[in-house]
């Protein structure tokens, strides 16, 4: 054999003579040699050379030919010797015409993991291809003697699952839903409202051009402006493009720290591990690399493949929308979805944002707000202010926004959930989700047990129950996947994001003074707060619904594009809980704060949350006692959601002239002290 190790079994701290030699060619061989060092205190020896033979040849005729001065020189060699997965740990220069025996000694590190090892010697001369020799052997574990410590480290560590292709579109979802939110909204936005400029030398293509919401009302091209630039930037931020020719620039931007630890990898390689999560992406859509024709690609995400699937001979229209065949698939829906749910609007709006800016578009109108005394009659913003025109294309604008009726109607066919404002009228669905919220939360309660389970290293947490709490929602998500799914909730993003940057507005500091010291994440929540610490709706500060909305969005979309009704390998189930854990501690922890319910706890809390709003504002006194807790155990979910009780609001005093203003809207006292002075009556041509 080229290449020897001896001896073939070794423990660890001992060492390892490698011994090559070169392969004999015909019946000559050459031998020489020359010393080597290798790392560790190996040394290389190699045997004394002989000097070769040289021969001559006669031509044809009988003349000889002169014979050589010397033999043939050669080109020198060097051998690499290497141990596979430790690296290179000699290098042995050979003289010209050597042909060994070479030795090297390698001392086996006494903290070397017990396994067999390959060695290679590989011999590469100038000219020639290298010779490649390996041989094994085997490290085995030193047993502890009377003169070693006896201090071993044990370690138990998180039992671990296989990582699945799944986790590639949880990346996706994050990186989508994350470019949604205010601050590069913000960022997109400052730049075109204020300067005119576009935000940055690189704008993401949108996927078709906006709409033209043009208006019959003057003093209005800064709304549109503004309404229009939003349209573009959710166009072009919102889902990923399933596409194979598109897969490096889908993940360009993704935090591969923050992604080493939700997919438990441990210090892994930047390139190798972005490149495994574009491999897992590519398998999980089914992308062909390089695919030429992206108009006839076949990525999808799978559930969505199987919903083209059930659609059976309907194709694709010769151009998105209506082309010549009106009747076929939208690619845009099947090849591009957009990460939205509504489920973010709804708690940013039971969070008071949109009842903020409509109680300042009434203002702006000269129209009281319910209650004796307005608490926004000290709000008037100046026809100099850049502010002063978008307000007004806002309020000209209403009958084009969504209402918050359409909204309440959305929110109980998606997740059988509902906020109603005051004074709006009795929602009557013609279809609901009531399981749904039992369903979630249920799901959200076995996370948590499941955490519990995997911090104990002693026990191997199981990942069944989270699979088909998993299954139960992604059924209930998907019945409401219809009608105004894709548009109505793109609307009300669209409308909340430009009401965030109103809020945002300079101009708002001085109508809505905030607490300075208090660290908002975003530039609009602390108007949001002081309206209703004005308006008296509630002390929860709007962080946490912010956080309810955007934890649950993500939450959410893993679900319902996740092909879970097809998942059986409870590694998925476990891999999404670990991998979503801070989203679902956040959802909960912010939950308990503002509702008091705990999902953490059994029984799971199945009661609406505006039930837990409207008990936790009622006025504590004699007589009038908190409203007690309902659950879905005593009543059912449509007599309970037409029997909810809604936040008493005081009714609206009439605009009347003075003397006819009934006398809680007379103006106020004079101050104390000032009550009893008599006015002097005015003379006479004064």
């Amino acid at each position: 054999m080229p290449l020897n190790a001896v001896p073939k079994t070794i423990e660890q701290g001992g060492k390892v003579r490698l011994t090559y030699e070169l392969p004999r060619i015909g019946l000559g061989m050459i031998a020489s040699g020359s010393p080597a060092s290798a790392p560790g205190g190996g040394v290389s020896s190699t045997p004394p050379s002989a000097p070769s033979a040289s021969a001559s040849t006669s031509p044809p005729g009988g003349t000889a030919a002169p014979a050589a001065a010397g033999p043939v020189a050669a080109p020198a060699a060097t051998i690499t010797w290497e141990i596979v997965g430790i690296g290179t740990i000699a290098a042995t220069p050979v003289p010209a015409g050597a042909s060994g025996p070479w030795n090297v000694d390698w001392d086996v590190p006494a903290n070397l993991q017990p396994s067999q090892y390959t060695a290679r010697a590989v011999y590469a001369v100038s000219g020639s291809p290298p010779i490649d020799e390996a041989d094994t052997f085997v490290v085995t574990s030193k047993p502890l003697g009377h003169t070693d410590p006896f201090q071993v480290q044990v370690r138990m560590r998180r039992t671990g699952t296989d990582p699945t292709d799944d986790q590639a579109l949880w990346s996706a979802i994050r990186l989508s839903t994350d470019g949604l939110a205010f601050k590069p909204y913000a960022e997109w936005i400052e730049p075109i409202m204020c300067s005119g400029q576009l935000p940055g030398p690189r704008v993401p293509a949108p996927r078709r051009e906006p709409l033209n919401p043009a208006m019959a009302f003057p003093g209005v091209d800064p709304y549109l402006l503004l309404r229009v630039a939003t349209e573009v930037f959710l166009l072009a931020r919102c889902g990923v493009h399933i596409q194979s020719n598109n897969i490096q620039q889908l993940f360009a931007g993704l935090d591969l720290a923050d992604e080493a630890r939700r997919y438990a990898t441990e210090q892994p390689d930047p390139q190798a591990f972005q490149r495994a999560i574009e491999l897992q992406w590519e398998r999980y859509v089914g992308a062909a690399p390089g695919h030429p024709n992206p108009a006839t690609d076949p990525a999808a995400l799978p559930y969505l493949a199987v919903i083209r699937e059930k659609l059976g001979n309907f194709g694709f229209p010769v151009q998105d929308g209506f082309g010549r065949n009106c009747s076929g698939i939208l690619r845009e829906k099947l090849a591009f979805p957009c990460f939205l749910e509504l489920f973010w609007s709804f708690w940013h709006e039971l969070g008071n944002l949109t009842h903020s800016v409509d109680a300042i578009a009434l203002r702006f109108q000269n129209i009281r707000g319910p209650g004796a005394r307005d608490p926004l009659a000290h709000v008037e913003i100046d026809p100099l202010r850049a502010l002063n025109p978008i307000l007004w294309g806002y309020v000209q604008d209403k009958e084009h926004r969504l209402t918050a009726l359409r909204r309440a109607h959305e929110y109980d066919h998606h997740y059988g959930i509902s906020q109603l404002p005051p004074g709006a009228p009795s929602l009557r669905p013609a279809d609901s989700r009531p399981q749904f919220l039992e369903a979630f939360h249920t799901l959200l309660h076995l996370a948590s047990a499941f955490f519990r389970d995997d911090d104990d290293t002693t026990v191997i947490a199981d990942g069944f129950p989270v699979l088909n709490a998993l299954r139960d929602v992604h059924l209930l998500l998907t019945e409401g996947q219809h009608n105004q799914y894709g548009d109505l909730p793109w609307t009300a993003r669209q409308e909340m994001l430009m009401q965030q940057w109103i809020l945002a507005r300079p101009e708002m500091r001085e109508f809505l003074p905030g607490r300075t010291m208090v660290a908002y994440p975003e530039a609009w929540m602390d108007r949001v707060d002081t309206m209703k610490r004005l308006q008296g709706w509630g002390s929860d500060s709007v962080i946490h619904f912010h956080n309810l909305g955007r934890f649950g969005e993500q939450l959410l979309l893993s679900v319902r594009f996740g092909n879970w009704g097809a998942v059986i390998d409870r590694d998925s189930a476990a891999n999404w809980a670990r991998y979503w854990r801070t989203e679902i501690q956040g959802y909960v922890h912010s939950y308990r704060s503002v509702t008091g319910a705990d999902l953490t706890e059994a029984p799971v809390d199945t009661a609406l949350p505006t039930l837990h709003l409207v008990r936790r504002l009622s006025p504590q006194g004699p007589g009038r006692a908190a409203l007690p807790p309902t659950t879905r155990d005593t009543a059912s979910p449509a007599l309970r959601r037409r029997a909810a009780p809604r936040l008493a609001q005081p009714r609206p005093v009439p605009q009347l002239p003075p003397a006819q203003r009934p006398p809680a809207a007379s103006p106020a006292p004079l101050p104390p002290g000032s009550q009893g002075v008599p006015r002097l009556p005015r003379r006479e041509g004064r």
